[in-house]
C-alpha cells in the first residue's frame, strides 16, 4: 500500500461511492482527509467517523461543485483545518443522460461546471497550498474513449474536458514537481450503479473480465498515484474498467 503518512488529501464528492472509497483508502495509507458533499451530510459524517477510527483526522465540508466559490473555499478550508494540502482528488460528478436535444442550457452549464470548471478552480486553489510532490488526480470516465450507447453526449462532453486539462496542467506544473493525472473508471458497483441493477447485465457484457469493478479498485489506483511510487507518472490517463475499452 502507498505510504501517505503525514499527507493531507481533499476528495470532492467523498460521501459515497467511488469518492468514499478513495477517502477511506487514502486514510488507510496514512493521510488525513477532507471530503466534500453536496447534500448527503449523514453519509459524509459516517465516512469521517470511519477515517477517525483509523487514527486519522478528517473533516466533511458542504460544497456544491457547480459553485466555483464553494469549490475554492472547500480547498482553502481543508488546508487551513488540516494544516496543509498534498493531494486533490477531483471526484464529484453527476450523470446527465437523455437525448441530447432535450437538454436545457441550464443542464448543460451544470454538467460543465461540476466536471470541468470545478476541476480547474479546485486545482487553482490547491496549488497555492501544495509544495514539491503535490498530486492532482481527477476522476473521469471510460465512456469518453468509447461511447457504447446513446444519451450520454452531455456527460461525455463535460468529462472529456478532463483529458485535455490533465495533459496541459501536467506540463505546466511539472517544473514544480506537482503531478497531474486522470483515472477513468468503467462500470463500478456503487449505490448509483449497482452490480445487480437493471442495466448491469448490458454493462457486464461489454467488459473483458465479465464483471463490474469495485469502488476500491479505483481507489487503489488513486492511492498509487498519490503515493511515492507515482512520482514519475504525470499527464497520464489510467483506465480502470474491467477491460471494457480493450
Amino acid at each position: 500500500m502507498s505510504d501517505l503518512t503525514g499527507k493531507v488529501a481533499l476528495v470532492t464528492g467523498g460521501s459515497r461511492g467511488i469518492g468514499a472509497a478513495i477517502a477511506r483508502r487514502l486514510a488507510a495509507a496514512g493521510a488525513d482527509v477532507a471530503l466534500t458533499y453536496q447534500s448527503a451530510e449523514t453519509a459524509a459524517k459516517s465516512v469521517v467517523a470511519e477515517i477517525e477510527a483509523l487514527g486519522r483526522r478528517a473533516i466533511a465540508v458542504r460544497a456544491d461543485s457547480a459553485d466555483a466559490g464553494e469549490v475554492a473555499d472547500s480547498v482553502h478550508r481543508a488546508a487551513a483545518e488540516l494544516g496543509r494540502l498534498d493531494v486533490l482528488v477531483n471526484n464529484a460528478g453527476i450523470f446527465p443522460s437523455k437525448p441530447f436535444e432535450e437538454f436545457t442550457v441550464e443542464e448543460i452549464d451544470r454538467a460543465l461546471h461540476v466536471h470541468a470548471r470545478a476541476a480547474f478552480v479546485g486545482a487553482q486553489a490547491a496549488v497555492g497550498h501544495m509544495t514539491e510532490g503535490g498530486r492532482i488526480i481527477s476522476i473521469g470516465s471510460n465512456l469518453t474513449d468509447h461511447a457504447p450507447f446513446g444519451g450520454i453526449a452531455l456527460y461525455n462532453l463535460s468529462k472529456s474536458a478532463l483529458n485535455g486539462f490533465t495533459k496541459a496542467l501536467a506540463r505546466e506544473l511539472g517544473p514544480r514537481s506537482i503531478t497531474v493525472n486522470l483515472v477513468q473508471p468503467g462500470a463500478t458497483d456503487t449505490d448509483m450503479n449497482p452490480a445487480d441493477g437493471e442495466h448491469a447485465p448490458n454493462q457486464v457484457g461489454l467488459t473483458a473480465l465479465g464483471r463490474f469493478g469495485a469502488a476500491d479498485d479505483v481507489a487503489a489506483t488513486v492511492a498509487f498515484l498519490a503515493g511515492p511510487a507515482g512520482r514519475s507518472i504525470t499527464g497520464a490517463i489510467l483506465t480502470v474498467d474491467s477491460g471494457t475499452n480493450a
